[in-house]
């Protein structure tokens, strides 16, 4: 079956068809953190979000080469690094290091290239000379050069692509040297920013005098450098649409790298934005969350993981504390389901009978086939629990059978990357295992006094008894 994208460029579903004659590569580039302060939830999203779309490129047999950039130099942490009396390095390196153990807690896979804003000044350079002088940008008597919106589209481009602009309402010509500007502007906006006085130790040399590159051209010369003056996928959140992704398309196809009738990015994607118990997240309600948040508030990285992944990437989705109790309930279905297996199962090897397992890979597959539809195919996860564990519970399953369902799970996980962010299981100590091994033996002399008195105790102290086919096992409460 294809797969099937929504794509902002063209605001329709379209199938997905790599660059690649072969087929086989595909190029994909993910707007990363501006390393300003600690990543929150809403980034997050969007990051699994780009997660998960690799995951599944993947598991279809592409090669993917993922790139995500770092942004280590921009308006606020110029401000930060003034404010704190640091250098750049060292005040961006504490949050990028924080940014990559949040993202290895959330299960997520590392990307093949990280680029450093910092480390691509040559290359941003390069691209500016170029929009120079092809009549793209212009200069100015302080140093800094701009993007011409007017000279882009005198020269037969539209600018617009991703976000219906109205340039009669709109107001163009205005020149911004901030790295953001809001929607009611079509403004020309900085490719490189003049030395000021304010920017303290950061600034490098350029052909117009010492400065630092704006936003938006960082992204385009680390994407082109890495992957090409045309690739497959450009990720993001859909706050980047307009002016960020607008601008990288303008700057890109601007300098005239692309061979006819090629664009900078085939496809672009954009995860909607999250709501965080109902309302926009701010300090000030009490509703933003970093991930080190809620770790602290006892949920785990694959939990957060699993509630990031329950809704669509393209529906505003509400996070909640709820939620997360509600996704460890979810994962507590899965993990015993699979407990009941692998005990089952023990050393044996998967049976050529495996209609346990026959049903869920290509199930969840041709659910993400339709533009990541992650509902349907969790669906087919939970209606597979469901089977299993019947099957389970009416003895229907062989050692074989259960090996060959594991063995099924396991493709879904490569997908799902659940098992990438589980914490190790909760230690069993001796003094349980006393227990334990005491109600046994109080059920087998018929004292269900005081096995029923073992079995409470234990669940004051955190711990459910499970019986099971190869005896009982503790289970932590959630």
């Amino acid at each position: 079956m294809s797969f099937r994208v929504f794509n902002t460029l063209s605001r329709s579903i379209e199938e997905f068809v790599p660059m690649d004659p072969l087929g086989k590569k595909v190029g994909m580039y993910c707007c990363g953190p501006t390393v300003h302060d600690f990543a929150h939830i809403g980034n997050f999203r969007t990051f699994v979000f780009s997660d998960l779309m690799r995951r599944f490129l993947e598991h279809k047999g592409y090669a993917v080469r993922h790139v995500m950039n770092v942004t280590d130099v921009e308006d606020k942490i110029i401000q930060r690094v003034r404010a704190r009396e640091m250098t750049l390095k060292a005040y961006t390196s504490t949050y990028e290091d924080a940014f990559f153990t949040d993202l290895d807690c959330l299960g997520c896979l590392r990307p093949v290239h990280v680029p450093r804003a910092t480390d691509y000044i040559v290359e941003i350079v390069h691209l500016i000379e170029t929009l120079l002088a092809r009549g793209m940008a212009y200069g100015v008597p302080d140093g800094s050069v701009y993007f011409s919106i007017q000279k882009y589209r005198d020269a037969g481009f539209r600018y617009g692509q991703l976000l219906n602009l109205d340039f009669d309402q709109l107001r163009p010509g205005a020149r911004v040297a901030s790295d953001e500007y809001g929607k009611e502007s079509i403004a020309d906006f900085a490719l490189w920013k003049a030395r000021v006085p304010e920017d303290g130790g950061v600034f490098w040399p350029s052909p117009w005098g010492e400065g630092r590159p704006g936003w938006h051209i960082e992204c385009s010369a680390m994407s082109m450098q890495l992957l090409g003056p045309s690739f497959d996928l450009h990720l993001g959140g859909e706050d980047l649409v307009f002016p960020h992704h607008e601008d990288e398309i303008a700057q890109s196809e601007g300098a005239g790298g692309q061979s006819p009738g090629c664009r900078f990015v085939r496809y672009w994607m954009h995860g909607a934005h999250l709501l965080v118990e109902g309302k926009k997240m701010s300090k000030s309600l009490g509703n933003y969350f970093t991930l080190r948040d809620l770790i602290m508030k006892g949920f785990s990285g694959r939990e957060i993981r699993f509630l990031l992944l329950s809704a669509h990437y393209r529906e505003s989705f509400n996070f909640t504390l709820e939620g997360l109790h509600g996704a460890r309930s979810a994962l507590g279905r899965i993990d015993d389901c699979l407990t009941r297996l692998a005990e089952l199962a023990g050393t044996a090897t998967a049976s050529a009978e495996d209609r346990l397992s026959s049903g869920i890979v290509p199930g969840v597959a041709a659910a993400l086939d339709h533009d990541l539809n992650v509902s349907q195919a969790w669906a087919v996860v939970f209606e597979w629990v469901r089977e299993c564990n019947r099957a389970l519970t009416t003895n229907q399953v062989s050692p074989g059978i259960a090996a060959a369902a594991l063995a099924a799970w396991r493709h879904v996980d490569e997908i799902f990357g659940l098992a990438n962010g589980s914490p190790a299981p909760a230690a069993v100590s001796s003094e349980l295992e006393a227990l334990l091994a005491e109600r046994q033996e109080a059920r087998k002399a018929k004292d269900f006094k005081r096995s029923d008195a073992i079995r409470d105790a234990l669940k004051v102290k955190g711990w459910l008894i499970e019986d099971t086919a190869a005896g009982p096992r503790l289970k932590k409460l959630g």
